[in-house]
């Protein structure tokens, strides 16, 4: 399964003068990335990532057509987590996966058309997903409406054959509005929907058998404000999801965009996130009889439809600090970094009712790119 795709949530460091509606690019760019990602638990090192990727955006047939095309090559190794792992195996692995996308956009005087492909290749996983994006501007280019459209198809064949070719298909459709409330205001908000059919157990884990049909919606919320004395901008976002496995999370995250001189901005951030337990998630706690992993209560001549014990899926809050640079060298010539700390905690959970019996979670992250501009 893609450990990747969850490993590396990571926001951007790009850089913002003022806040304004997204347009056309600038200018064209070619840029290289590399982040590393390492998690862990109490007495034992987890997963670490190594993934360098190759970004360009560029002009094609003339100026009102545009190309964005990115490759991504992970290497991934470590031990699963410590709780409920179905195979010894996969305590230790290696994995490498690659991916891709191009997205080409039409820009008209105040209308676009995007339509994109995406795809991910690993040893027991792969993906394959198209969108559609329109997005209309007011006369004034001050109120911009937005509507996308994704399909993805997702194909599971793990290692230790618990399954064989199993499938997942997922559609999404979204609708957003941005408002440039005044010289320093952008407001945005985005509702989203999702409907997802086929597997979604972890074939990795033990007693985890997982409801095959997903439905997700979110709610995002965005305000970016600028700051003229000084010239520093705040970027806000607040993030509220539901889906049908019974899980509820919010993510309040903030990022401080403040400039040092002509040619360094410095961007530090702040994100605090919480989510309740999925309906089927049973608690680190095991039955005097049976033991490890069964859960108090268990009965093996009658298990319950749907179960997991993955702490993915438990209650819990998390917090993360981030520290960003952004320096341009000449006006063609940028160079970005990031590092970033997580942990996350059953007790940090907002609602005060975050599930108990698992082991602090934490992981760190870095980041790097350089960007030609043309």
């Amino acid at each position: 399964m893609s450990i990747v795709a969850a490993a590396m949530v990571l926001p951007g460091v790009v850089g913002t003068s003022a806040a304004r509606a997204e347009g056309k690019p600038e200018s064209a760019s070619v840029s290289l990335r590399t982040l590393t990602y390492k998690d862990s638990q109490p007495g034992l090192d987890r997963i670490s990532v190594v993934s360098p990727s190759f970004q360009v955006v560029t002009p094609v047939l003339d100026d009102d057509w545009w190309l964005n095309g990115t490759l991504v090559a992970d290497s991934v190794s470590g031990a699963s987590p410590r709780y409920h792992t179905a195979i010894s195996g996969a305590s230790r692995m290696t994995e490498r996966r690659q991916a891709g996308d191009v997205k080409v956009t039409r820009y008209f005087h105040r209308l676009s058309l995007a339509g994109g492909i995406a795809g991910s290749k690993e040893r027991d996983y792969s993906s394959i997903a198209g969108s559609f994006d329109l997005r209309w501007a007011s006369e004034d280019q001050n109120t911009e409406l937005s509507f996308s459209l994704g399909s993805s198809s997702d194909r599971i064949d793990p290692v230790n054959e618990v399954v064989v070719g199993e499938k997942r298909q997922t559609q999404q459709v979204a609708l957003g509005i941005t408002k440039v409330a005044s010289r320093a205001d952008v407001l945005q908000a985005t509702i989203s929907t999702s409907d997802g059919r086929g597997y979604y157990s972890d074939p990795y884990k033990v007693l985890d058998v997982r409801p095959r049909e997903r439905r997700q919606t979110v709610l995002m919320l965005r305000w970016n404000h600028h700051f003229e004395d000084g010239g520093s901008t705040l970027r806000s976002s607040y993030r509220a999801t539901q889906d049908s496995f019974g899980v509820m999370s919010h993510t309040l995250q903030a990022e401080w965009v403040v400039p040092v001189g002509a040619s360094l901005k410095v961007v530090p951030a702040l994100r605090a996130y919480t989510q309740t337990a999925a309906d089927f998630y049973a608690e680190a706690r095991y039955d005097p009889a049976l033991g490890e992993p069964f859960p108090v209560g268990y009965d093996r001549n009658n298990p319950p439809r749907f179960i997991s014990l993955d702490q993915r899926l438990s209650s819990f809050g998390a917090a993360a600090l981030g520290l960003g640079l952004v320096y341009g060298i000449d006006r063609d010539w940028t160079v970005d970094g990031k590092v970033e700390a997580y942990e996350q905690r059953g007790r940090w959970a907002w609602d005060g009712n975050g599930s108990t019996g698992l082991a602090p979670f934490r992981a760190y992250s870095a980041q790097l790119g350089l960007t030609r501009r043309f």
